[in-house]
């Protein structure tokens, strides 16, 4: 079994030469096994493969006396949704989110005693799904859950719908889960949406489904300006993330619209935590304390961002890369709720969303620059030798801070990368130190 798909936040491979049949159904047999739950829920998104892998999961899971109980064709969040609010032991996802289409994986939680969910990360099951298993004496059940009135209705019933406004936008699905779940609840919001990409196919044949992707944008920047629409979002492959997209057709940051959603919930809920990635924007720590809220920084990574979440009692946590977790949806990311939220949001609002987020975009910053590099270590100590002068911490790779500027210089956790984020005053002066970065890392 090829280990490398036991990842930091999930299992994740390509489909089926590193994860196939035979190796999800070992996988379910070590779920069951590592974590003794009789009962768990699983969904899955549209991907080439996802169905062939629900049966072996579901095979691995029955053969050690565990039930199944299956919701079919969801983005992830509607497998958090079931799972926590119909008290389920745990939870699995196939889903590769974001990854190109040849990818699949198992995104996986359970629950502790305190009734809170954990996530089960990829590398705690990898020694697991190399032992044998004996079958159990009786085998576990699998039963259909028709999730869609109550998920549906959770949804709506955490934003103001009477509050937003008759927008025209566009929504582009990536040809992912969000079709499935955006057509179920647009009879119910007053705004006109023009559909993009929504039929579900696991080819992804209108872009990669990762919203990250200059290439991925296009059509719905295009199809915005078409159409003069307000604005417009678009989701990754399984939905748990989403981008706002203005109305000159150009995607607002992740940690710009995190700025929005603070000043939102802050208005409800004074002196709150709200947890963000440290290579967010400063602008977003800055605006949180002055919109009387307290900023919780946090490695990389949703899952990251949701144990800051639960450890600091935040109301709503969010990064670069589109995740979004609120309290009032058990902690977990939501790209649905966000969505719902941001049509509340831009509502009160008498700007246009380009001037919204033009208000939060104080500082030049770059999008993370992906190095390949052998010996990371070695390159990471170098930073910190060069850069002693500076502020430093070591919460994810290293970030150091002068006065005017600041950089992160952190590993990949599956790959031979090192990733940089560099910003600064002005775009001179950061073009200026990714330069002089980039000379140190190559």
């Amino acid at each position: 079994m090829d280990k490398s798909i036991f990842k930091s936040y999930d299992i994740r491979g390509v489909y089926p030469s590193q994860l196939n049949d035979e190796i999800a159904f070992k996988i379910g047999q070590a779920f069951v096994n590592y974590t003794n739950v009789k009962n768990v829920v699983i969904g899955r998104d549209g991907r080439i493969g996802s169905p062939a892998l629900f049966n072996s999961l579901m095979k691995g899971i029955t053969s050690q006396g565990c039930n199944v109980f299956s919701i079919g064709e969801t983005p992830t969040e509607g497998m958090y949704f079931v799972a926590a609010k119909y008290d389920y032991e745990a939870g699995i996802m196939i889903t590769a989110s974001h990854n190109p289409k040849e990818y699949d994986g198992f995104k996986m939680i359970r629950k502790k005693p305190d009734n809170i969910f954990e996530v089960i990360r990829g590398n705690d099951l990898a020694d697991a799904a190399d032992k044998v298993f004996k079958e159990a004496s009786v085998f576990g059940e699998v039963k259909d859950l028709n999730i869609w009135p109550d998920f549906t209705e959770h949804l709506l019933s955490l934003a103001s719908i009477e509050k937003i406004n008759p927008f025209k936008i566009v929504i582009d699905a990536s040809n992912g889960m969000a079709a499935k779940v955006i057509p179920l609840i647009q009879d119910k919001l007053p705004v006109e949406i023009i559909p993009l990409n929504f039929n579900i196919d696991g080819n992804f044949p209108a872009h990669q489904p990762n919203p990250l992707l200059k290439e991925s944008t296009i059509g719905i920047k295009k199809k915005i300006v078409e159409e003069k629409a307000d604005f417009g979002l678009i989701f990754d492959g399984d939905a748990d993330r989403v981008f706002l997209v203005d109305e000159k057709g150009e995607l607002i940051r992740g940690d710009i619209s995190l700025i929005f959603l603070a000043k939102y919930f802050l208005n409800k809920y004074s002196n709150k935590a709200i947890a963000y990635n440290l290579i967010c924007s400063k602008a977003v720590p800055e605006f949180i304390k002055k919109m009387g809220g307290i900023p919780i920084r946090s490695k990389v990574g949703a899952v990251n961002l949701r144990e800051a979440l639960l450890e600091n009692n935040g109301i709503v946590s969010g990064e670069i890369s589109g995740h979004y977790s609120f309290k009032d949806n058990f902690y977990f990311d939501s790209g649905f709720l966000a969505f719902l939220i941001f049509l509340n949001i831009i509502s009160e609002s008498d700007k246009k969303v380009s001037e919204m987020a033009k208000e939060y975009m104080i500082y030049e910053i770059s999008a993370e620059v992906n190095f390949e590099v052998k010996d990371k270590e070695k390159v990471l100590d170098k930073a910190k030798k060069k850069y002693i002068k500076g502020k430093q911490d070591f919460l994810d790779g290293i970030t150091v801070e002068y006065k005017d500027w600041w950089f992160n210089l952190r590993p990949s956790n599956t790959e031979p990368l090192l990733r940089l984020t560099v910003e600064a005053k002005n775009k001179k002066s950061l073009e200026k130190r990714i330069s002089e970065l980039s000379k140190l890392i190559k």
